[in-house]
């Protein structure tokens, strides 16, 4: 569980995060709303790219604004990007492995986790394509498989589904909800691809300017009125 309490970040006199107060309380979880309701802000904050001016944030028991962005790491916590990061001149099984640079395990251990990341997210057998030669799914899995290996605790995941054609969202699907599963991790999981979410997300929260507007089961968010006036476009009557 991720208890957000009161948290506060603003920039100049834009408020970003408003007082934000919630449990993220299930295994995959959602946040979704429109464009600048502080969604992406919320992954900085979690992840230590940005310090709030207010408020705490425990992870499973774990003050985390207490540690430092590369301590977060170590804990557990991995983050995949809106821009993926792939590095182009590394292999993909060196894009993967070089996120067990921190940790201490021999090389037998090391070669299978990563190997086992790979193979979750559908790669095998490309583990020596340089980043450049991956297309854009294939890059999207790369990310991810970064985010698995090492024995994660909780992964925030910024809109992985964006640009992927059908067939490679249901692959997507399949793989985050797999997450949990496999590697024991908990899931943030942001993405605009409503159907994504509800196909993902036990629950889901819902930011409007910073503030949250909803949080429940998917589906029963998905049908709240704000949320659809706020983030499906929809007149409330």
């Amino acid at each position: 569980m991720i208890q957000i309490r009161d948290i506060e970040m603003g920039f100049g006199g834009v408020r970003a995060l408003s007082k934000l107060t919630v449990d993220l309380d299930d295994t995959i979880v959602g946040v979704i709303g429109p464009n600048g309701a502080g969604k992406t802000t919320l992954l900085n904050v979690l992840n230590g790219f940005l310090r709030p001016q207010a408020g705490s944030i425990t992870a499973f028991g774990q003050d985390l604004l207490a540690l430092a962005p590369h301590r977060r790491a170590h804990w557990g916590l991995r983050r995949t990007f809106q821009n993926e990061q792939v590095v182009d001149d590394m292999s993909l099984w060196d894009n993967v492995a070089v996120m067990l640079d921190t940790v201490r395990l021999a090389r037998t251990a090391r070669n299978d986790q990563v190997q086992a990341a790979i193979h979750f997210v559908g790669l095998s057998g490309n583990e020596q394509r340089l980043g450049r030669s991956l297309n854009a799914f294939e890059r999207r899995m790369a990310e991810i498989a970064r985010a698995v290996v090492g024995t994660p605790r909780l992964i925030l995941m910024d809109e992985p589904g964006a640009g992927l054609s059908p067939q490679e969202s249901g692959i997507l699907r399949a793989v985050i909800t797999s997450i949990p599963v496999q590697f024991g991790a908990m899931v943030v999981l942001i993405d605009h691809d409503v159907q994504l979410i509800a196909a993902t997300c036990a629950k889901t929260a819902v930011l409007d300017f910073g503030t949250l507007i909803a949080y429940g089961p998917t589906d029963h968010v998905l049908k709240d009125s704000r949320v659809k006036a706020a983030y499906l476009g929809e007149e409330v009557v």
